[in-house]
């Protein structure tokens, strides 16, 4: 091993830099001394392999403390090399004050400049797993954070409408967030750094971080001779042997088999990579295990939510061809994390990707708060067992109102995939209107929730009156319905379609959906989130009298309906306190 340390926790990294992991002994899983005691495995730190030889089955080392050159022989020759942070020729990247995090050494670094030079503004630079996470982890200590992102969106295993839901939450805790928008050049001053975007925009910061993605470390692969790809990926069999047959290769520098597509892939993830090593341990033992191909499933706290993938997004699907109506079909749903009425249940959004006759899922999104890590492995066990959408009807759940519903998220998404493969639903996609300005808005939500949001340029019919008021609606007119979050509207839509209307639609996920796939249009009415605590007024205000209700458990609309018929109660002067739990309330 070339670096310092082996075996340590470089997913928690961006963690201990934020200093939720305090020790930095925690982040060490295996130390040399310990594989050497358990397993009697020699493990030698600060030595590279710079060479080899494969027709002579020796590897020439370097040991980089004392540059002494020495070689080993091999019958079975293991490559785990790994892969690096890239960094783009991009004028003034090499400056003391740009930095990347990928191991310890890295974390320490980062530490010691924020303490050295007091920084108080970071630009992040890539919106991924690890810039994400730093972003946050910054934002907690105090520092002001700008995340710049190439790209339209962060995190790319999600579709553009799952992750608008990043972007609204990241604008809400203050991160100042550059999408579309890459870095041309970084001019290093003293003090900070002036970074130039390609918008002609600039950022100026004391400390940037670079998360701009891997390339895979096959240098050593290469000058050996052995089959990469046009990344750089080593190729494998399914025993993981390489081009080679007396060398393995295995974790983020090898290429893999897309789980969904069955096409060659580079999807550098740790799970994957830990049963890499398993396999090839079996095999160099005798056996014959073989990799059966990565779907790519992930997850991601990023401040408030957590975001979950497994499987392809729909824009893989498009870059392959497909088209959807034809050859896939989508959901999108909002469901809670565990039943309503039990306080402390938040709203999730659930996406899910299938094929038209449903015995294929391609893959599936959750962005939520609580409970969508358990969602998301259900549903990739669901692709791994090639399970169909009818199947996730049928899985049978843990349920206790505390931990879920007695239909869970998962059972409801093959219940909705059902309704839309049977042609009782048809989704909207979430920027129909946008295409379709013409499209009739139907609201079928109550006055309160009105109060709170209306859908530009809709018509309101709340659904108690939907079937005495259906004739002020054209049936051949192309209408699209919403509610506050997709089921009253479902609802609706059943009973105007028995009615012979012919073009009915439904927004998914209802108007909290739009709003948050629309954020930037309602930035103004939206509350930022304020996590300071508020200054101390000098003159205490005039007593008045406090109403005091409590929401705690209910989702939206039931706040907000309770909000206004205490209102309509309420003598003028009188404070209303309102504790809520749902956190659409603040918006």
């Amino acid at each position: 091993e070339r670096g310092s340390d082996i075996s340590y926790a470089n997913c928690g990294l961006p963690y201990y830099v934020g200093d939720v992991i305090k020790s930095r002994e925690a982040l060490f899983v295996q130390t040399p001394k310990t594989m050497r005691d358990k397993f009697n495995i020699d493990v030698r730190t600060l030595q590279e392999v710079t060479q080899i030889d494969r027709d002579a089955k020796i590897v020439t080392v370097r040991n980089l403390q004392t540059e002494e050159t020495y070689t080993e022989t091999y019958d079975i020759l293991v490559l785990s090399t790994g892969s690096t942070p890239l960094r783009p020729p991009i004028p003034g990247i090499d400056g003391e004050r740009l930095l990347t995090l990928w191991n310890v050494v890295d974390t320490d670094r980062i530490k010691e400049a924020i303490e050295k030079w007091n920084v108080k503004t970071v630009t992040v630079v890539g919106g991924g797993f690890i810039g994400l996470e730093m972003a946050e982890n910054l934002h907690g200590l105090g520092i002001q954070v700008t995340l710049v992102e190439m790209l339209d969106q962060v995190m790319a295993p999600l579709d553009f409408e799952m992750a608008q839901l990043l972007h609204e939450n990241l604008w809400q805790n203050g991160v100042d967030l550059r999408l579309g928008d890459g870095v041309s050049t970084f001019e290093n001053k003293e003090d900070s750094v002036l970074i130039n975007l390609s918008s002609g925009n600039q950022v100026e910061t004391e400390l940037v971080i670079l998360s701009i993605g891997v390339r895979p470390n096959s240098q050593l692969a290469k000058a050996a001779g052995l089959e990469l790809n046009a990344r750089g990926g080593v190729v494998t069999d399914k025993e993981m042997r390489t081009s080679d047959p007396n060398i393995y290769a295995v974790g983020d520098v090898v290429q893999v088999e897309d789980f969904i597509s069955k096409e060659p892939a580079m999807i550098p993830l740790a799970g994957p990579a830990s049963k890499q090593g398993r396999i090839v341990a079996d095999n160099i033992a005798g056996a014959h295990e073989e990799y059966k191909g990565t779907q790519g499933t992930s997850v991601a706290r990023v401040f408030d939510l957590t975001a979950a993938s497994t499987g392809a997004n729909e824009k893989a699907l498009i870059r392959q061809g497909l088209v959807k109506g034809k050859d896939y079909q989508t959901l999108i749903i909002n469901q809670n994390s565990h039943a309503s009425y039990y306080p402390g249940a938040t709203p999730m959004r659930l996406k899910m990707i299938f094929s038209m006759d449903g015995k294929k899922i391609y893959g599936a999104q959750i962005v939520g708060i609580h409970g969508v890590d358990k969602r998301i492995d259900t549903l990739a066990t669901a692709i791994r067992l090639n399970a169909s959408t009818e199947d996730l009807k049928y899985l049978e759940l843990a349920y206790a109102p505390p931990y879920s519903s007695a239909k869970d998220p998962v059972n409801m998404a093959g219940f909705v995939a059902e309704n839309v493969l049977k042609g009782m639903v048809v989704f909207a996609d979430w920027d129909y209107l946008e295409k379709h300005p013409d499209a009739v808005r139907l609201d079928v939500g109550e006055e309160a929730e009105r109060m709170a949001f209306a859908m530009p340029d809709s018509i309101h019919i709340p659904l108690g009156q939907l079937r005495e008021r259906m004739g002020e609606l054209d049936k051949d007119a192309d209408i699209v319905m919403f509610c506050n979050i997709g089921v009253r509207s479902y609802n609706g839509a059943r009973v105007l379609m028995q009615n012979g209307f012919k073009n009915i639609k439904l927004y998914p996920a209802g108007s909290r959906f739009y709003r948050s796939t629309h954020y930037q249009n309602f930035q103004e009415d939206n509350m930022p989130i304020q996590n300071e605590p508020q200054e101390t007024a000098s003159a205490a205000p005039a007593p008045m009298a406090t109403v005091n209700i409590d929401c705690s458990g209910m989702q939206c609309p039931g706040p907000l309906m309770k909000v206004n018929e205490e209102i309509g109660k309420m003598a003028e002067g009188e404070v209303l306190e309102v504790t809520a739990s749902d956190p659409g309330f603040t918006r």
